[in-house]
């Protein structure tokens, strides 16, 4: 036991000088050998921020920092608006240290570096995002789009203050205002008091930007952008100018004697009953421009309808609100007769309260282009935004651009095949109804699909709809029938409360937008879908184009 004993104490004596040899070494001849590295990236203490049009830029302050160098972008870095060298990690920009005011309401992209005493060790470039500066303080309204036609605008503010006396129109890249386009309107005092001027003589689809001053002092402005160009009705072959007729019945008599390629015109803020007319003809109804928050309403107490055996190259509504007077039993149209229509379309238009909005039935017929664009659909019954509601009938062509569904029981049904669905740049909300299907082709085999595909782009969908009041599942049945189908889907957003309870699209993602439905949109119960959400990834560039955040 003793030299055992003896043996283990050498081994231990050995094995800790082994260890202070090594400690003795590393001190001696490895001090300050370790590699050293770059700053770490600057990060934010609290996000970007804007006070006025400055930028609020509060980084934490990294040790070994000896200062930082801040850039500014408008256009995400493709070119550098301002560079500013900063000894401290709190930073405001503005006229102070870029020697010129920032923007008003505009986006600016923010990044920066942080400097090590040794210009090697410096950090990596540390991408901020982006933050807008706030509107300039203005007793000016933000226009509403009836607050411009294609070749004037409408001017609105509260009269406070000093009395307006004029309004300058600049263009749109003139962002400092400096070279008025046209000569100052004069502002009288009763439309100061008023608070309402127009501006006449701009072009049709140009952006400008309109502002309004006391003397020489601006007092804010605001963007418009201009309607494509009405047409010129005087050269107009069968226009029936209907324009100051109160008549409510003008509509219906001007159908019965219309010639073919007819266009009825008639006057925003006015209303119409439309007839339960077979048509046999091509016909326009549209609303002239005009400026005033209401449209032109044309009441359907009943529906159209194709005359048996008539080919008809189009049915188009421009500028309406066609509104039905019961939303179980009308809609626009209900075709019943054996007949062809090229073109069924809504351009522009509020479209409300209808059983369906389109149907064919009974009788075959063939409709080939069904087209919504640029309109706001809301409460629509059982047979939905489209029903081709007959085996032996044809809807070949649906397209929904640049529009609003809302409220909304089914959306697309048939029971036949077509050829394309496209919907692009759309949002669409509470809308089917739990349990229903979106696409529902139910004509059996050979007739359940759509043969060149679907294709939905740049579009928002929230939860289905639920009637029942507390009632938070929203789940509904992707499709029915459509085996064959092909969908192509891009830039495309489900709301987090969004979710299919069967027969599921597979190429729509659920719950990409990151937010759920009231979280995202400011009322979507009520139709106002501009964006709640300042962080949702598709405000710039997915859903119906009226809602979308402006750069």
């Amino acid at each position: 036991m003793k030299n055992k004993s003896n043996i283990f104490n050498i081994r231990t004596l050995l094995f800790l000088s082994l260890i202070v040899t090594m400690f003795n070494a590393c001190d001696k001849d490895d001090e300050g050998s370790y590699d050293k590295t770059r700053l770490f990236r600057p990060v934010l203490n609290q996000p970007l921020f804007a006070e006025g049009n400055t930028i609020v830029v509060n980084m934490g302050k990294l040790k070994g920092a000896v200062g930082y160098t801040i850039e500014v972008s408008r256009d995400t870095f493709q070119t550098i608006e301002y560079t500013i060298p900063s000894d401290t990690n709190y930073v405001e920009i503005n006229a102070n240290n870029v020697g010129e005011e920032l923007f008003w309401n505009t986006i600016y992209q923010v990044r920066a570096t942080a400097h090590e005493a040794d210009p090697q060790y410096d950090s990596k470039i540390s991408d901020f995002g982006g933050v807008r500066t706030e509107r300039f303080p203005s007793i000016l309204n933000v226009p509403e789009t009836y607050d411009v036609t294609d070749v004037a605008a409408r001017v609105t503010w509260t009269p406070l203050g000093d009395a307006v006396t004029g309004i300058k129109v600049f263009a749109s890249d003139d962002l400092r205002l400096t070279d008025p386009l046209f000569p100052e309107t004069t502002v009288t005092n009763e439309q100061f008091l008023a608070g309402e001027a127009f501006v006449e003589g701009l072009e049709p689809e140009t952006q400008y930007q309109i502002a309004i001053y006391s003397g020489s002092t601006l007092r804010g402005w605001v963007n418009y952008t201009t309607l494509v160009a009405e047409p010129d009705y005087s050269t107009m072959a069968n226009l029936i100018d209907l324009r100051g007729n109160e008549d409510r019945n003008a509509v219906a008599d001007a159908l019965d004697s219309a010639p073919e390629g007819a266009t009825i015109l008639v006057s925003r803020g006015l209303e119409y009953d439309a007839p339960g007319k077979r048509i046999s003809s091509s016909v326009t109804i549209r609303a002239a421009y005009g400026f005033g928050e209401q449209r032109a309403i044309l009441w359907f107490p009943s529906n159209f309808d194709l005359e048996d055996g008539a080919t008809v190259d189009h049915i188009r509504f421009v500028g309406l609100e066609c509104r039905g007077t019961d939303w179980g039993g009308k809609y626009v149209i209900n075709i019943s007769k054996t007949a062809t229509l090229n073109e069924f379309s809504f351009d522009n238009c509020y479209i409300t309260n209808f059983r369906g909005i389109y149907r064919q039935k009974d009788n075959p017929s063939v409709v080939n282009n069904y087209i919504i664009n640029n309109s706001v659909v809301d409460s629509i019954g059982g047979y939905g935004v489209a029903a081709c509601d007959k085996d032996t009938a044809t809807l070949n062509n649906i397209k929904l651009s640049n529009s609003t569904f809302n409220h909304i029981i089914y959306f697309i049904i048939s029971r036949n095949n077509s050829e394309s669905i496209t919907i692009e740049d759309c949002t669409i909300a509470n809308a089917p109804e739990k349990g229903r299907q979106l696409f529902r082709y139910r004509g059996g085999d050979g007739k359940n699909n759509v043969t060149n595909g679907v294709t939905i782009v740049n579009t928002i969908f929230g939860h289905g709809w639920n009637q029942t009041e507390g009632d938070e599942d929203y789940a509904y049945r992707g499709k029915e029938g459509m085996y064959n189908t092909n969908f192509t889907v891009n830039n495309t957003f489900t709301v987090n409360d969004f979710s299919f309870s069967s027969n599921e699209i597979g190429e729509i993602t659920v719950g990409n937008a990151g937010y759920t439905q009231d979280a995202l949109w400011v009322d979507p119960m009520n139709s106002n879908f501009n964006f709640l959400a300042s962080g949702f990834l598709g405000q710039y560039s997915a859903g119906d184009p009226r809602w979308r955040t402006k750069l």
